[in-house]
């Protein structure tokens, strides 16, 4: 990803004459955003939804772009219900994630959740109080940590291993009966979420595969199988920080479609991406303040650093830089390796080492693509308390609402 739209660069521009200081700014391409999403809505097979994750990119503008596309939206906290409040478009929600709080779980059934995923034996005894106390028989869906074989992992494994998220498979059997019997509980369906940032399509079909041949198995479980219809396969698709080939997601949908149209008693299935979905409309302007050789190595000082988009460090990734010169360079003039930092007083705020840039000067801006996904949300703005970024968002090659400070 070498080129900006021509929106965004025109965005840059503005900003830099509107500011007297150098420039942190995030941009979101809002068309862009929907235009991905109405594709990857449009690739789902019969009897697929898509939720999206907010955990990726919960800003209002984001949330708002999305809810007339995706089905619905899952969130993990009460403080994410109430982001979901200052959607204009009311869609259906699930709760999911560890540690939930008795107030949060309160919250969620007093919004109507249309279902909490339950992460442990303990959580199904709390939550059939609470649903009682509001006098609601709520659906739950058992969040199964599985047995999977080695090659079907990820980088970021959340499942097949030790983790801290779901049931153990092997605890299934007394979770399932524990519902069943619980008075204000309805068993919906199972959640398994194994892998995060996973970009290999052939992988996610072999565990879409095992997760359907499970499927009857978990089912029968429960003594009320014909009240258990979905099964939620969570996020995980990978995004390609480093190069242009991206998840082939029409394949996996295709896969899935035939897989599922060959199966006897297929389920609902549920993906929940979040990375996948607003990663790429999103973009991280930096001006470069200092330029400096340390021990042989060519530093770019720049406005920001990894307290604003702490994803490259998070991911352990170089992440891709376009250079936006303030005047035209000399073609001929060779690339020097730069490695790009920010403004705290670490050496761990990095992000991008070595990155080939030509004819670069102080008040040029760089340019980090693909941050609309755990980027900002993610950071820890508040450290050495610079100012927050503004972030702008972009429809119909005009801001949607104006440069808003991050809150």
């Amino acid at each position: 990803m070498d080129k900006l739209p021509a929106a965004v660069l025109v965005a840059i521009e503005q900003a830099r004459v509107q500011h007297a200081d150098p420039l942190a700014l995030f941009i979101y391409d809002l068309d862009a955003l929907k235009q991905h999403v109405t594709q990857v809505m449009a690739a789902l097979p019969v009897g697929v939804e898509l939720y999206y994750a907010i955990k990726a990119n919960s800003e209002a503008q984001i949330l708002s772009a999305l809810a007339p596309l995706v089905d619905g939206f899952e969130i993990s906290s009460g403080g994410e219900i109430d982001r979901l409040k200052t959607c204009a478009v009311a869609k259906p929600f699930v709760f999911s994630g560890p540690g939930k709080l008795d107030s949060d779980l309160r919250a969620a059934l007093q919004q109507q959740v249309e279902a909490i995923h339950i992460e442990s034996l303990n959580e199904i005894a709390r939550l059939q109080r609470l649903a009682q106390q509001a006098g609601r028989v709520q659906a739950v869906y058992l969040r199964i940590n599985p047995e999977l074989p080695s090659p079907l992992s990820s980088k970021l494994a959340m499942a097949g291993v030790a983790t801290p998220f779901g049931i153990d498979e092997s605890e299934l059997k007394l979770a399932v009966q524990q519902v069943d019997q619980a008075s204000h509980l309805r068993l919906k369906g199972f959640h398994v979420h194994a892998m995060s940032h996973q970009p290999l399509v052939e992988r996610h079909e072999q565990l879409l595969d095992l997760y359907l041949q499970r499927w009857p198995h978990w089912k029968a479980l429960s003594a009320k199988p014909e009240q258990i219809t979905h099964l939620n396969v969570g996020g995980g698709i990978g995004v390609n920080y480093l190069g242009a080939q991206q998840f082939d997601w029409q394949r996996l949908c295709r896969h899935l479609g035939q897989r599922l149209a060959a199966s006897v008693d297929a389920p609902i299935v549920r993906f929940e991406p979040g990375r996948f979905i607003s990663a790429f409309c999103g973009y991280y302007a930096i001006q470069v303040l200092d330029m400096k050789v340390s021990h042989g190595k060519h530093f770019l000082v720049c406005r920001g650093g990894t307290h604003q988009f702490r994803l490259p460090v998070a991911q352990g990734h170089d992440h891709p830089i376009i250079h936006l010169p303030r005047q035209a360079r000399a073609t001929a003039m060779v690339a020097q390796a730069w490695t790009i930092v920010g403004q705290l007083c670490t050496p761990k705020d990095v992000l991008s080492r070595d990155c080939p840039l030509r004819g670069v000067s102080i008040g040029d801006i760089l340019v980090l693509p693909l941050a609309g996904a755990y980027g900002y949300n993610i950071s820890h703005a508040d450290f050495l308390c610079h100012p927050r970024p503004p972030q702008l968002f972009l429809q119909g090659s005009m801001p949607a609402s104006g440069v808003t400070p991050c809150d």
